[in-house]
């Protein structure tokens, strides 16, 4: 039983398949799908009269009258001739070729038409990216040049240097006199002057408190050493 069912599917997925692709290319974008007319021919003559269709098309002509009547071309690219249609009987025609069809009926001569076939319409082709990279290209700014500015760097050092003081302004400034220079110097030399003995002095000191310690030491372990003899 599993067995048929796999045969079964296998045999069902080709036949998918090729109504898929079939599909896919009836709904192909850039390919018109052929259409299909009808022309009557009622009253001794043929409604409508004027049609226009494109290459691929079909075109059906359909007796309603109790006369019989056919199709046959007087100019046009294709010659075209029908049997001879009697009531309730239809023909049909696929054109293949475009330009300008006129006929008429065998039987009644005053029954005219004309059926004009157009070319079959040319798929627009889509941008590519070819465009787009040109307008790309043209969108890139070009550089733009800076003015050289030597001219106002020069203008703001001649402006920031100072200006020399004039002879009045140098002459009104007072000169400090030696009498205040030498008051204002001397607090500053004397202590100094007078620290400089001190530095020794207390080297000296440090270095006989030092001596007198070991003195000390060394008398007092002598000391302690004859007691121990005695």
């Amino acid at each position: 039983m599993i067995a048929a069912r796999r045969t079964a599917l296998g045999a069902v997925f080709p036949v998918l398949a090729a109504l898929a692709l079939l599909a896919l290319l009836l709904l192909a974008p850039g390919q018109a799908a052929a259409a299909s007319y009808r022309v009557a021919m009622q009253g001794y003559a043929f409604a409508p009269a004027s049609l226009t269709v494109r290459v691929g098309d079909s075109v059906t002509w359909a007796n309603g009258d109790t006369a019989p009547h056919d199709v046959k071309t007087t100019s046009g690219p294709v010659a075209i001739h029908s049997p001879m249609l009697s009531k309730g009987q239809s023909w049909t025609y696929t054109f293949t070729a475009a330009g300008s069809y006129a006929y008429y009926c065998t039987v009644h001569p005053d029954m005219t038409a004309r059926i004009t076939v157009l070319p079959k319409p040319t798929p627009t082709p889509t941008p590519t990216s070819h465009h787009e990279a040109g307008t790309s290209h043209g969108a890139v700014p070009t550089p733009t040049r800076t003015a050289p500015a030597t001219r106002t760097a020069r203008g703001a050092t001649s402006s920031a240097t100072p200006s020399k003081p004039t002879s009045s302004a140098v002459q009104a400034a007072p000169s400090p006199s030696p009498s205040t220079s030498v008051a204002a110097a001397a607090p500053q030399t004397e202590p100094a002057a007078a620290a400089r003995p001190l530095q020794p002095l207390l080297l000296l000191t440090g270095v006989v408190s030092g001596v007198a310690v070991l003195c000390l030491l060394l008398v007092g372990s002598r000391a302690a050493t004859a007691r121990g003899e005695d």
